[in-house]
């Protein structure tokens, strides 16, 4: 869930695009806290980029400082997601290649034939791939086809006739947009529909000619005074020029309408949490004894998410509510994190149990998901430090069983709590009297019923919902989710890595860390984390105290050169980046 902005002002002479893009990526932080990057097109036809890892707010400096040095009057923004690959700096979004014509390109994807296409990249069109992001790949295969027109300038129809080809050889899910130096931007979504897309306009400052907006979320339009939002429909690609209407024209035909449940384009929010916690009321009454139900004392949701749910939840079992938790805003969502122990201290950062509310009583905890069930045993802790004498969990969702291909990097599936669990066993490893899960076909039928009136298109043919029962909406075959399982692996290995490295030189790593850090762990056949070299950890035993003091240098040797292969800030070779040098 990444998120995607495209800008294009209707006067050349405006060229403050970039603190548009700006401010949009300010409105769209909750879709990706990982990296964020805007790239702009000023005089010229020159492109300007600033990205790298981190929030909006530290990647262009002190209030903004670097995006007074990207002038323009169009441009794209990028907000990345953790998801599976590498986090690494140059990998930020937006990605630049240079021929043909000059292409940024943003992408919110997954794409599931990465194999197949990096072999077509590599023996037929030889373009060289630099860094592991399937938007590098997707890029560059649109890259290729529109190479293939073999024309010095290229128009709408030449874009969407190589887009066709590239909707040919890729597969998955994905909204993206794309800008052509000097030309125009153009956005488009997979056939099926799963990923988000709007498009709006407005009249231009000195009234002559339309802006136009394209972004993941309608709320970035409207905050930014853009109107007639449209959804940019699944296999209907957009081309926008200065001075020109937008361009629609459909190059696939639409296979099905399948946003992912998680991010439910076209629902309301509110609504359908109302409606989750309607249904799941039902299933709690359904599936406590008369005597559990009867001695639940208080329900209280886990912030924020879970508020509306469990307030309905209340009403209907007619039962006390209660804000029992104090959140801490300023701490990350812990199921991103990469470590266990890291996640369960943010828990205990993010949640404090308020003891009036807990004491003596038993309570119903209502939260949206339960993924690895690190957050959930946490809070079931939490509950009864708190002095809670039962605890039920209720999740608003149902059992996550496989990999979000299409989405949040969840998790690996061997390590979400509900594969190969049952809901007693997930209960007993949680900490709880008794959990109870949400049915999938209310989840499905509590977003359907909260669809925004007039939405378009309202022809729901399905949810993407793979992640509840592992039937994807595009078929997925076993050798892409083994191959996912080690991706995702390696991911976690390099962020697990470097917060063992932190740990180590900040003197307060634990055993295990100071292991990760000196002997550096590997990913198995099943994406876990395990340790690479046995034979070291006498060396580690030996010098444990010295290497905690940092003054082992043989040892802090070797831990540079494991890492040296990793690294987490290198420059973008394509273009000239402001981020890879120090604001001044």
């Amino acid at each position: 869930m990444c998120g995607i902005i495209g800008i294009l002002h209707a006067q050349p002479s405006e060229i403050s695009v970039a603190s548009e893009l700006h401010e949009a990526l300010h409105l769209l932080q909750h879709r990706g806290q990982d990296a964020c990057g805007i790239a702009t097109c000023g005089p010229r036809r020159k492109i300007y980029q600033c990205k790298g890892n981190g929030l909006a707010s530290k990647v262009f400096g002190d209030d903004g400082a670097r995006v007074a040095d990207l002038p323009g009057w169009m441009g794209i923004g990028h907000l990345r997601y953790p998801s599976a690959g590498s986090s690494a700096n140059a990998e930020a979004q937006p990605f630049y290649v240079k021929s043909p014509y000059g292409i940024c390109f943003a992408h919110n994807r997954n794409l599931i034939n990465t194999t197949k296409l990096r072999e077509f990249l590599d023996l037929e069109a030889h373009r060289h791939i630099n860094s592991e992001s399937d938007s590098e790949l997707m890029l560059n295969v649109m890259a290729n086809e529109l190479n293939e027109t073999g024309k010095t300038r290229v128009n709408d129809k030449d874009i969407f006739a190589a887009l066709r080809k590239m909707y040919e050889r890729c597969e998955g899910g994905w909204a993206c947009t794309a800008m052509l130096a000097g030309f125009g931007l153009m956005e488009f979504r997979d056939s099926y529909g799963i990923r988000p897309l709007v498009l709006g306009s407005r009249l231009s400052d000195k009234r002559s000619g339309r802006d136009y907006m394209m972004a993941s979320e309608s709320i970035a339009l409207k905050r930014l005074r853009y109107e007639n939002i449209v959804d940019v429909l699944p296999g209907q690609p957009v081309v926008v020029q200065r001075g020109h209407e937008p361009v629609f024209f459909e190059i696939q035909i639409q296979k099905a309408y399948s946003p992912d449940i998680f991010i439910r384009l076209c629902i309301s929010i509110t609504h359908s949490r109302k409606n989750m916690g309607s249904k799941l009321a039902s299933t709690i009454r359904s599936t406590l004894l008369p005597s559990e139900l009867a001695s639940i004392d208080v329900v209280i949701p886990i912030p924020e998410t879970a508020i509306e749910s469990a307030h309905i939840v209340s009403e209907i079992l007619e039962k006390p509510f209660a804000q029992g938790f104090c959140k801490n805003r300023y701490v990350f969502r812990t199921f991103i994190m990469p470590s266990q122990g890291t996640r369960e201290k943010g828990v205990r950062r993010k949640l404090n149990a308020m003891e009036e509310e807990f004491a003596g009583r038993n309570v119903l905890l209502v939260d949206d998901s339960i993924v690895r069930g690190t957050t959930s045993r946490e809070i079931v802790l939490m509950a009864r430090e708190a002095g809670a004498k039962r605890v039920f969990f209720a999740s608003c969702a149902p059992p996550i069983t496989n990999a979000h291909i299409y989405g949040i990097d969840l998790a690996s599936s061997s390590e979400l709590v509900a594969h190969h669990r049952s809901a007693d066993e997930i209960a007993e490893y949680i900490g709880a009297d008794k959990v109870i899960y949400q049915n999938l076909d209310d989840l499905k039928a509590a977003c359907a019923e909260a669809v925004v009136k007039d939405a378009k298109p309202r022809n729901f043919l399905d949810f993407e919902v793979g992640i509840f029962c592992g039937k994807y909406v595009t078929p997925v075959d076993d050798a892409y989710l083994v191959h996912l399982e080690q991706v995702r692996g390696e991911s976690r290995k390099f962020k697990v890595m470097e917060s063992a490295r932190e740990a180590v030189a900040n003197g307060s790593a634990n055993y295990e860390e100071i292991e990760m850090a000196t002997n550096v762990v590997e990913v198995n056949g099943d994406g876990q984390l395990v340790p690479a070299l046995p034979s070291a950890q006498s060396v580690v035993g030996v010098n444990e105290k010295r290497l905690v003091n940092g003054d082992d240098s043989r040892l802090r040797k070797h831990r540079d050169e494991e890492f040296a292969l990793s690294p987490t800030l290198s420059q973008d070779v394509s273009l000239h980046n402001l981020n890879d040098v120090p604001c001044t």
